[in-house]
């Protein structure tokens, strides 16, 4: 298949790559930048004009929902959601039932995925048997089926000498060890940001604490272990500071946030709006303005969308008792145009935290817009609006805080390996 994306405005945030021309694609591969090879006689062409020609995005945290909670989501609906916001390659968290801690799970998501022809997945594999946080998973045999890392995703380690040694594991095989920092003693029984919200609504708090404690044990046995480790979505302005100190010092860390947690803070709760109940659970608006600030001077390695599609009883309950999470896979592009916007980011900046920075973090070549390369392509228009309604949302979580708002920036064609995989209608 021979397509020609005629007259885009071409960015690659990795070669900083910034023009108007034509993307041509042949046998699943990028075979010109700017003007068409001599003899190029395409089977299809998008008129790209107005448009912006990308690479596709690569998102860090998809929760696909299989095996075991297909009535939260099933594998088609979310990675039909994932085309639909323009990412190509994502990682999914291995809190799936049962989780993905042997090599027989990794290899049957895997195989589902390819036949399904759409985004590309890369399973992040459970670091500790059932993720009980007491015995290791056998790390070399997961890598081998597929997994591009390991992770307890929300579920913590108590012990932490199974951690010290899960980490020695790691820098012995050369593994990532993705973790979510929250000290499960301080956070048990928390909904909401232990904080002046949380107090008025009456809401069982989880302190920023919570968070630095185990960001400052996890750097701590880093440096101890020399185990490369990705800290994830991270929500307190001090944890920013110290993964700035961190990275000063040369540990091999990095981290992310979710889009929720760039725009949002404790205030947007309102008057317990079940959408706002988020792992972790949003912060001070002080917290949120150094996530932002981190983004932009790139000490935040990149932006991930977070998507935990919910069902609708789960969040037809008090807050307290609802379950977190929200989609969020479409609203990563839209929502990282919107920070770009609103701080006077450069769009190639922006575009970089969703596409080259986590694909490096992935340890892939994706991300980017090249000759040769794959051709993992976003086309997106980035002045249409388009109103966020459960209608618009391809997930079958229909959940998010930012149900009824106006955003900025729509898909209009995702392209897997030289395949349309979605057009927008």
């Amino acid at each position: 298949m021979k397509i020609l994306i005629r007259q885009g405005r071409i960015i690659d945030p990795a070669s900083g790559l910034d023009r108007v021309g034509d993307v041509s694609v042949a046998a699943g591969k990028v075979v010109s930048l700017g003007e068409p090879v001599a003899g190029f006689v395409p089977n299809r062409v998008i008129d790209a004009a107005g448009c912006i020609v990308a690479p596709g995005l690569v998102d860090l945290s998809v929760r696909l929902r299989e095996p075991g909670y297909e009535y939260r989501a099933t594998l088609e609906s979310e990675m039909d959601a994932a085309c639909a916001g323009g990412v190509t390659s994502l990682a999914c968290p291995p809190d799936t039932d049962p989780p993905l801690d042997e090599p027989g799970l990794v290899e049957m998501l895997k195989f589902r995925a390819r036949n399904l022809n759409r985004a590309r997945v890369y399973p992040v594999g459970a670091l500790t048997q059932k993720l009980a946080g007491e015995r290791l998973t056998e790390m070399a045999e997961l890598r081998d089926a597929g997994c591009i890392g390991f992770s307890q995703a929300d579920a913590g380690i108590e012990d932490t000498q199974v951690l010290l040694r899960a980490l020695e594991y790691a820098a012995t095989f050369g593994f990532t060890v993705w973790l979510r920092p929250q000290d499960g003693w301080l956070a048990r029984g928390g909904v909401a940001h232990d904080g002046m919200v949380a107090s008025r609504l009456g809401l069982p708090g989880i302190p920023g604490t919570a968070e630095t404690i185990a960001v400052s044990t996890i750097l701590l046995l880093v440096r101890e272990t020399g185990a490369r480790v990705h800290l994830c979505r991270l929500s307190c302005a001090q944890s920013i500071d110290m993964v700035r100190e961190a990275k000063a010092q040369g540990l091999p860390v990095t981290c992310d946030v979710s889009a929720h947690h760039l725009h949002l803070s404790e205030m947007d709760i309102g008057y317990f709006d079940p959408n706002h109940h988020l792992v972790p659970p949003l912060r001070t608006l002080r917290d949120r303005d150094a996530i932002r600030r981190g983004l932009a001077e790139g000490v935040v390695d990149a932006l991930c969308s977070d998507h935990s599609p919910v069902d609708d009883d789960a969040k037809q309950m008090p807050f307290g008792e609802t379950e977190a999470g929200a989609t969020g896979v479409e609203l990563l592009l839209p929502l990282a145009l919107k920070w770009a916007a609103d701080h006077g980011v450069a769009l190639a900046r922006a575009l970089e935290t969703i596409t080259v920075r986590p694909a490096r973090i992935l340890g892939l070549s994706a991300g980017q817009l090249a000759m040769g390369q794959v051709a993992d392509i976003c086309v997106f228009d980035p002045s249409a609006w388009w109103r966020v309604e459960r209608a618009a949302l391809r997930s079958q979580g229909k959940n998010t805080p930012f149900l009824g708002y106006e955003v900025q920036g729509q898909v209009r064609y995702t392209l897997v390996d030289g395949q349309v995989v979605y057009e927008a209608t």
